[in-house]
């Protein structure tokens, strides 16, 4: 899958501290979501089905992913 990223407007956590260790999402593109690392923006970024992003999400709070 590939998408143009020019146009996304990146967002954190509100948890997240100025660090700039973070990881930004773009939901505002057309059906997809990216992620990205903070501390390289013009780095490569995971991009998924908004389906995807919500099942890993709700994978990330039920406590069910495991490493």
């Amino acid at each position: 899958m590939t998408s143009d990223l020019q146009g996304a407007q990146w967002r954190k956590s509100t948890f997240s501290a100025d660090t700039g260790n973070c990881v930004e999402v773009a939901s505002n593109l057309s059906g997809l979501v990216a992620v990205r690392d903070s501390k390289n923006p013009t780095g490569p970024a995971l991009v998924s089905a908004p389906g995807e992003w919500r099942g890993f999400v709700t994978s990330i709070k039920g406590g069910t992913l495991s490493t």
